[in-house]
């Protein structure tokens, strides 16, 4: 079993910076690829980025490919999506995941409770 829990979200205005940590509870986290998702009003649950166990591999989706990263502290337990030139078409709640590496949400079996991120523009 793990447990997720995203923190860091929040109100920033366009071209800015936000750092999400999603902190892991159980002693299997490194087993897990970790994934980032993120979910606008009406619209579906769609990949951002995925990092395999080691972290030695990162995927990210076309729209975030050079303004974020993701990155993984086993020892912490904790992954992390540094988001940085911000754009208004970010906004929407942020969920990270634990599961195989794959950018399809069904490929995840544990998901945190998401985190608000808002870019005003």
């Amino acid at each position: 079993q793990v447990q997720l829990v995203e923190s860091g979200g929040g109100l920033v205005q366009a071209g800015g910076s936000l750092r999400l940590s999603c902190a892991a509870s159980g002693r299997t986290f490194g087993n897990y690829a970790m994934g980032w998702f993120r979910q606008a009003p009406g619209k579906e649950r769609e990949f951002v980025a995925n990092i395999n166990w080691s972290g030695a591999t990162t995927y990210y989706a076309d729209s975030v490919k050079g303004r974020f990263t993701i990155s993984r502290g086993n020892a912490k337990n904790t992954v992390y999506l540094q988001m940085n030139s911000l754009k208004p078409e970010d906004t929407a709640v942020y969920y990270c995941a634990a599961g195989r590496l794959s950018g399809n949400p069904l490929a995840y079996n544990y998901w945190g409770q998401g985190t608000q991120v808002t870019v005003s523009s």
